[in-house]
């Protein structure tokens, strides 16, 4: 039964190509293959081609045009249902087309700006800290239009002029105290320059915004870097870089969330390397009991739980390996490979090579076992390194 009814059309439209191919002074009423079968099921009449033919062209056409309208009863028997009500639902379509055809450019303009989600989108690990606030900028506007006003990132903490690849970015002998001030704060407040929210200001970014940095504890390394702008109705940008558990910082994190919404302009919340992974790092505290209870109203209902972007670097089968998040795609995975025949001092620059992609945070165990499959890994890296020595 299919089968007929596709051959009916089939038929139809090979008998409206002879028409085109065999009357060249009449084709032109004909530009697409959407018109071929219009002729099928739509309401249609000779009159509304506007024909440029002779006469007997115009019998050759109502004589074509007859025998679609055959074919077209034949198609509804086929279909179990009337002329009328195939014609019906022709001029419908034909109908819907036509609205959808006259949206607004606008509007269509708006849908393509909608981001989607491409799992298979590859990415590079930043060699730097200035491509890793580039990148981390993007991530977050892409994730604020798609309507997260409240987002978690995790940067790789480098210090100034130190590239990502440095084997000693771990190295913070000072604790949390060294690392906000020799590399928290200053890409915390590169980061917030960086990004631009979505403004109804055509100007709003003609000029950076002036950084305002509050220290919240001094031993702990923590602050919150905010922009300050002199238009009132362009959105803010409030970070708090490394929150701990302490339940002191619930209460300033939903302080600094209430001063963002309650601007004129809105804006972004953004937690900078919070030191906790989920819920269960509060434990139980005998001075904060309802502490986790707490954490978990203030931070992951309200949408701090998700992470827009991830740097993270460690150890697996030793080698080093970095994880790689920018929304909104998914994991990438990363090892970093020797390459002696560049070195810089006498040392092999390292580059980074792409393992594969991970809907889920990676783990040690999936690092080990794609590292077991790449033959540049066959020999760990301690072994590499040993036979470089000979070799030279």
């Amino acid at each position: 039964h299919q089968s007929k009814s596709m051959m009916m059309k089939i038929n139809v439209s090979l008998l409206l190509a002879v028409l085109i191919f065999s009357t060249h002074d009449v084709y032109s009423f004909v530009t697409s293959s959407k018109q071929l079968s219009s002729l099928v099921r739509d309401d249609i009449s000779c009159s509304s081609f506007q024909l440029k033919s002779s006469s007997s062209s115009g019998d050759q056409v109502k004589k074509l045009l007859e025998q679609a309208a055959k074919i077209r009863k034949e198609l509804a028997a086929l279909e179990g249902k009337t002329v009328e009500e195939v014609e019906k639902e022709a001029r419908d379509k034909k109908e819907q087309r036509i609205q959808a055809e006259s949206v607004p450019a606008e509007n269509k303009s708006a849908n393509k700006s909608k981001s989607t989600r491409d799992y298979g989108q590859l990415m590079d690990v930043p060699e730097n800290s200035e491509d890793q606030v580039l990148q981390a900028a993007a991530a977050i506007e892409r994730a604020f239009k798609d309507g997260k006003t409240r987002q978690t990132i995790r940067l790789t903490l480098v210090k100034d002029g130190e590239p990502i690849a440095s084997e000693a970015v771990d190295e913070w002998p000072g604790g949390a105290k060294q690392m906000y001030r020799e590399s928290g704060n200053p890409l915390t407040e590169e980061l917030v320059k960086q990004i631009r929210l979505p403004s109804s200001d055509p100007l709003a970014y003609n000029l950076p915004p002036r950084i305002i940095t509050k220290d919240i504890y001094d031993f702990d390394g923590t602050a919150i870097i905010s922009t300050e702008n002199d238009n009132e109705d362009k959105p803010v940008v409030k970070a708090m870089v490394f929150p701990n558990t302490d339940v002191k910082y619930l209460g300033d994190i939903t302080k600094m969330q209430n001063e963002v919404e309650q601007s004129a302009g809105g804006g972004l919340s953004l937690l900078v390397n919070p030191f906790w992974s989920n819920v269960e790092s509060w434990g139980f505290n005998i001075l904060a009991p309802g502490g986790k209870k707490k954490a978990k109203e203030v931070v992951f209902d309200q949408g701090y739980g998700e992470e827009t972007y991830v740097v993270s670097r460690f150890s697996a089968r030793g080698e080093r390996v970095v994880s790689l998040k920018v929304y909104p795609y998914d994991w990438q995975l990363f090892a970093y490979l020797e390459q002696p025949e560049y070195s810089l001092g006498g040392i092999p620059l390292e580059t980074a090579v792409r393992l594969g992609s991970s809907k889920e945070e990676p783990t040690s165990a999936m690092y080990t076992e794609l590292l077991n499959e790449l033959p540049e890994f066959k020999l760990s890296r301690n072994m590499r390194n040993i036979n470089r020595l000979f070799d030279e």
